[in-house]
């Protein structure tokens, strides 16, 4: 089994930036992808960047040129830098990570975090 614990979420005004981050822990070895989806009031959980242990990644098209993800691949962690925030980025950010990549993209991933809000709001 995984757990994966997410923090770095809070209040932050438009055009702010936030960390996210996510740590893995227990059967981490079967790990090679991580991402981060969210999840808006009254719409659906969407996906919004994930990387693999090679480095391979994929960004929402709303989220591209402000969002960067990257990974610790040793320590099994993903983090999400998000710069130029925007109302329209609050939701609850939630950590997944699976064994295969197009797994996590297509968000069937098998282990997922309990999310942390984001807030953009003035």
């Amino acid at each position: 089994q995984v757990q994966l614990v997410e923090s770095g979420g809070g209040l932050v005004q438009p055009g702010g930036s936030l960390r996210l981050s996510c740590a893995a822990s227990g059967s981490i070895f079967s790990i090679n992808a991580m991402g981060w989806y969210r999840q808006a009031p009254g719409k659906q959980r969407e996906l919004v960047a994930c990387i693999s242990s090679g480095g391979r990644t994929n960004y929402a098209d709303s989220v591209k040129g402000r969002f960067t993800i990257s990974m610790d691949n040793a320590k099994k962690t993903v983090y999400l830098e998000m710069n130029s925030l925007k109302p329209e980025d609050t939701a609850i950010y939630y950590c997944t990570a699976d064994r295969l990549f197009q797994t996590v993209v297509g968000g069937t991933s098998g282990y997922w975090g309990q999310g942390t809000q984001v807030t953009v709001s003035s």
